[in-house]
This record gives C-alpha cells, structure tokens and sequence, in this order.
C-alpha cells in the first residue's frame, strides 16, 4: 500500500520532503510533481526500481529516462555539454524542457539510450520536484506518469491513488497536475531539434505552433 502526502505545491514541508527522500533512497518508486505533468521518479542506477517502472509503464529498453537534475552544474556531471548546448541549456532551464544530450561515463548504464549513449536530462521548476532533488543530493530517474494506452499524463492525485497503490510506494499530492508532457529537445547534433512538443514552448528552435 502505497503512502499519500498532501504537500503544498509553492512551499513544500521539509518534514514530508525528507520521507519522501528516503521512501526514494530505500528502493520505492515516486509519483511527484513537476513543471509539466506528474513523473514516476526512482533513485538513479536502482535497477530494481527501473524494473519496476518498466514494468508499470510498460516499456521496452530503448525508452529514455529522463535525468531530474537540480541545476546545470549537476547536470553538466552527467551530460557533455559544449558552448553552444550550454546557451540553450541556460536560457531555458529551469523550466518544462528535456534535452537530449551525449552522456558522461557517470551515468549508469540502464539509463542510456542502447545504441546512442545520450541521455534525456533535465531542471525542472516545480518547488517540489526541486525540494526533492535538494535533499536528495542526486538526479532522480524519472519518466511521465503515462499509463499503458494513454497519451496524456495522468493528473488527479486521487485518481492516481486508486489505480497505483499497490504499485507505487508514495504519491506527493499537489493538487491536479498538467495533462502535457515536457517538449523534448536534441542537441546532440549541433542544431536544436525539436523531437516531441509538449509544454515548453518550441519556437525559440524554429518550431511554429499551430
């Protein structure tokens, strides 16, 4: 039976950030918040938990984690990042984008794209999500709350409960959250490509909205 905390979504209680780092330390699997939807997130390199993700979303090995990192100096340890990634990478974090990028030997195995060695990285700004990375001290592993056969991220915590509490260990309450994904950006190959849109806005890389 998974745990459910009512946290607040502008100043999170440290008392319940603090549990929910160390139900993430123990091995659990987070439902949380963030700037664009609700995530599941787990500790990074947990293969059991990866696992377990996998197995609740239904994925196969080539779907990208997403690396949740607290800001750009933490994520600079796991991504390479060059001049011209790092002006995207400032002007835009933090904030409901993921970047694709070429991964650093830091970043475990179980989280790179097989064939690619890149990883989805990203600084959201949600105070949640943020307060969990602060205390954590490390990424969190994460990936949107998208059940099998949806299309949207789920965003009622109280539905959540009902479906996912035998198979999470802890729901963070913020109230409803976004039904769109983060807009997810390559910049792997010089250029910024624009790979799927979600929340964040795609025209700064060229990509008119309808």
């Amino acid at each position: 039976m998974s745990q459910f905390f009512q946290v607040h979504p502008e100043n999170p209680q440290a008392r319940l950030i603090k549990q929910a780092v160390e139900i993430i330390r123990a091995g659990g699997l987070v439902v949380y918040p963030t700037d664009s939807s609700y995530a599941l997130g787990c500790q990074m390199g947990d293969k059991t938990a990866v696992e377990r993700i996998r197995r609740l979303r239904q994925l196969d090995d080539k779907h990208n984690f997403t690396l949740m990192c607290s800001d750009l100096s933490q994520l600079g340890l796991f991504a390479k990042v060059d001049t011209a990634a790092f002006r995207v990478l400032k002007a835009h974090t933090p904030g409901p984008y993921t970047f694709i990028l070429g991964a650093t030997r830091d970043v475990p195995r179980l989280v790179l794209h097989p064939k690619r060695r890149t990883i989805g990285l990203r600084v959201p700004g949600h105070p949640i999500a943020q307060a969990l990375l602060q205390e954590l001290g490390e990424p969190l592993m994460s990936v949107s709350l998208i059940m099998p056969g949806e299309t949207i991220p789920m965003s009622d915590p109280y539905e959540m409960r009902g479906i996912l509490e035998h198979q999470v260990d802890l729901i963070i309450d913020a109230g409803e959250g976004g039904i769109s994904a983060s807009t997810v950006v390559n910049l792997t190959d010089g250029e910024p490509q624009v790979v799927r849109v979600g929340c964040g806005d795609p025209t700064p890389f060229g990509v008119e909205v309808e």
